[in-house]
């Protein structure tokens, strides 16, 4: 029962304190509470947990000109930020986590600032057909969070010249091009600031979950924490992962997301296994890896250990097609 709500804004735009921080509320939010925290990022990349920073993104153009990459622990793909965006986050146990009362909160805000807003799909926001937000999720135990981005003034010229989005992923969903998939608020709401819609959030919060929201105040103890969670956050290790030569390696595209598979097998072993994912189901990703390392590699043995691996029929039937088509 949710007896207690929790409101708070990430004091800076350092991308790597901000998942931190969003972090650490997610493992130490109470039972029976629900925080909401607000936050923006500088120009950054921010890309799945299961992508590959290589492919998902322009590095070498990103590098020149400051821009930032940054790996968050939920799957889905990648997205760019910048001060037009406002990002939230939805935290709290299992037993008081709603995405569709957490979305509720979304569109209620829209709403409130004049425009009206509908879900589609599993992860978007839309207005007039045009995405206004991409939510990504991810659990571990008890613990749930929730979180997006809602577009306000992004430059969306940015966008474009720093994703490489697939070119089947954007033919599957009927656009041309990742600018003219996305839309700003500012074309229905000119004017729209961060700070409006950060209010907007936070009154649609307390009015649909029916209670007034504390403000999360962070102990000096928590602040350490986070700001040891930020240098893993900032890593090279976490950003871009080990780069290693397949031995195997395959890619396709489904209705559910893109894989990309690459085996490094030793004496006929699987020694190492890399997939990159934009799947909303990252643990199954990361299952798969622990499931195929160890393994001959001889399709037999892979498609039993993938069988074994407790993903979704469809994908566990596509990667199992894709297998059989590719060894």
């Amino acid at each position: 029962m949710i007896c207690k709500l929790g409101i708070i804004r990430a004091e800076g735009v350092d991308p790597y304190a901000n998942l931190a921080l969003e972090e650490y509320l997610t493992f130490h939010v109470e039972e029976g509470q629900v925080i909401l925290y607000l936050w923006q990022n500088r120009n950054t990349v921010v890309i799945g947990r299961n992508q590959n920073a290589w492919t998902e993104c322009r590095v070498e153009e990103m590098k020149r000109d400051g821009v930032l990459l940054a790996r968050r622990p939920s799957g889905g793909g990648a997205v760019y930020h910048d001060a037009g965006n406002l990002n939230f986050s939805f935290i709290a146990r299992k037993a008081d986590y709603s995405v569709d009362r957490q979305l509720s909160v979304l569109l209620a805000a829209a709403e409130s600032l004049g425009v009206q807003a509908e879900k589609t799909g599993r992860n978007d926001v839309t207005v007039g057909g045009y995405k206004i937000s991409g939510n990504a999720f991810y659990q571990s135990g008890d613990y749930c969070c929730h979180h997006g981005t809602l577009l306000l003034s992004v430059k969306k010229d940015k966008m474009a010249g720093y994703l490489n989005v697939p070119a089947e992923k954007l033919r599957s969903k009927g656009v041309a091009s990742v600018k003219s998939r996305v839309e700003n608020l500012s074309r229905w709401i000119p004017g729209i600031t961060p700070e409006k819609a950060a209010a907007a959030m936070e009154r649609a919060f307390e009015e649909t979950y029916g209670q007034k929201a504390e403000r999360v105040e962070l102990s000096g103890q928590a602040r350490h924490e986070v700001m040891a969670g930020r240098e893993r956050f900032a890593s090279e290790s976490w950003n871009y992962g080990k780069e290693t030569e397949a031995t195997f390696q395959t890619k396709g595209r489904f209705p559910w997301g893109g894989i990309e598979i690459g085996f490094q097998a030793e004496a006929g072993i699987v020694r190492e296994c890399r997939i990159f994912s934009d799947a909303m189901d990252e643990s199954w990703i990361g299952r798969l890896r622990e499931v195929f390392t160890g393994v001959p590699l001889r399709e037999a043995e892979l498609l039993e250990a993938l069988a074994g691996s407790g993903g979704p029929p469809e994908a566990v039937r596509d990667v199992e097609n894709l297998l059989r088509q590719s060894m």
